[in-house]
């Protein structure tokens, strides 16, 4: 019987660089998405998809993200003495949401090294990683359902999409043949992964996206490779080393993916994400009519 997943990784460490000058003095995993900063959509997924321990991997300049999740005493006794009880209940609901554990990453040295930051934290395990710039929408979280695909193979299990054309270059992409059976050719025992390869040399159109499960051997596999290029270690060389131990599956989840970590992603997400809100939908929508494009 496999273990549960109950541990999702955040890898956070890093500079945010697209998004200058905004994140100059703020990490772009802080960034609004409506009025919830990017990150806390990944970590209501985690905790929908039944985890219940937070491992975040931050690095310099981040303390934004563990005063967002800490309690703040004066903020919540003004809002109680002004009678703001509908607000105090949004903000409490944020400290009171879930265990969080933080581990520093001095060096951004690539996401690989961001998951092996994590290993004491994790243990012998199995975990979720979650990278907080893909937001996904969809009714049924993306790592609920991978949580079922681990718990019917017990293999470690990758977020895949399909991306057409010279766009697959920017993506780790799976060398991949399809399982038949319930998931209706959406699941994939992967063979190889190629790391961001050209176009005309993508082994397919299967796209890795931020979210994956992982079994502990990935830290001994991170652990015996040699960093890449700028002294990185890329967690898609973990993965083949993994692969020459045990089975890999990738996943084509159900949902809506949405790259807020792509200042035009990100655009994109906050006009779709205000036009699903009951309180802003109507009003956002109209407003759109308005405009001449």
């Amino acid at each position: 019987m496999a273990k549960k997943v109950r541990k999702a990784v955040f890898p956070a460490a890093g500079l945010g660089t697209r998004f200058l000058p905004a994140t100059k003095a703020q990490p772009k995993e802080m960034l609004p998405l409506i009025d919830k900063p990017i990150i806390q959509y990944g970590v209501e997924e985690a905790m929908s998809s039944g985890c219940d321990q937070i491992i975040m991997v931050t690095g310099r300049g981040k303390s934004a993200i563990e005063d967002h999740f800490d309690v703040s005493y004066e903020l919540e006794r003004m809002l109680e003495d002004r009678g703001k009880t509908d607000l105090l209940k949004i903000v409490q609901q944020i400290s009171d949401m879930i265990h969080i554990a933080y581990v520093r990453q001095k060096e951004a040295l690539g996401l690989g090294h961001a998951v092996l930051m994590a290993t004491e934290l994790v243990g012998d395990e199995p975990f979720a990683v979650i990278l907080p710039d893909d937001v996904i929408d969809a009714p049924v979280p993306c790592l609920k359902q991978m949580i079922e695909v681990y718990n019917e193979t017990g293999c470690s299990v990758l977020a895949t999409q399909v991306v057409d054309g010279p766009a697959i270059s920017a993506y780790g992409v799976l060398d991949a043949k399809p399982v038949t059976g319930k998931y209706d050719g959406r699941l994939f025992e992967v063979r190889d992964l190629v790391e961001k390869p050209r176009f005309e040399e993508a082994p397919s159109n299967l796209a890795i996206i931020g979210r994956y499960i992982l079994t502990p051997t990935i830290f001994e596999m991170l652990s015996s490779i040699q960093p890449g290029s700028g002294g990185e270690l890329q967690l898609t060389d973990g993965l083949r080393a993994l692969l020459k131990k045990e089975k890999i599956y990738g996943f084509t989840f159900e949902g809506k993916r949405h790259d807020a970590g792509d200042k035009l992603g990100f655009l994109k997400a906050t006009v779709e994400f205000a036009l699903k809100r009951n309180d802003l939908g109507k009003d956002f929508r109209e407003y759109l009519k308005t405009l001449e494009v």
